[in-house]
């Protein structure tokens, strides 16, 4: 190692990182070039030809042409991640069992209704917890 000066450590490794830099840009265009709703199987299959032929023409001719909307694609793509997500959570939520009085809403909203009629007097005490100890069976 005597003859690999400490400033020659520091500029591969700097090659390294652009290098590996370079590669994840790449990747991320072409998923972008995928994801894209707004263009069509031709146009796709010329930007992936033209970004694996001609990598760093294509790559900074497609970051200039359309690399604005690039993160309005990203945006779109976690609001629907997200939309999923939570109506996963409504359904796995209200899922948990047959709920009184046919209602799809799930405990939660049986109990609720429990505590609505026990507060304005139509149910007891013992009644409110017959109910609630029968919804929690």
């Amino acid at each position: 190692m005597d003859n690999y000066p400490l400033l020659d450590i520091f500029w591969t490794m700097l090659e390294l990182f652009l290098w590996i830099l370079w590669f994840f840009l790449l990747f991320k265009i072409i998923t972008d070039i995928f994801r894209s709703d707004d263009m069509g199987g031709w146009g796709k299959a010329g930007w992936t030809i033209f970004v694996i032929l001609l990598p760093f023409l294509g790559v900074l001719v497609y970051l200039i042409a359309r690399g604005g909307s690039m993160q309005q694609r990203d945006v779109d793509q976690a609001r629907k991640a997200d939309a999923a997500f939570q109506d996963y959570v409504r359904k796995a939520a209200g899922s948990g069992g047959p709920s009184s009085g046919g209602s799809s809403g799930g405990h939660v909203e049986d109990l609720a209704r429990l505590a609505e009629l026990k507060n304005s007097g139509a149910l007891s005490e013992e009644e409110y917890q017959r109910a609630k100890d029968k919804l929690l069976a």
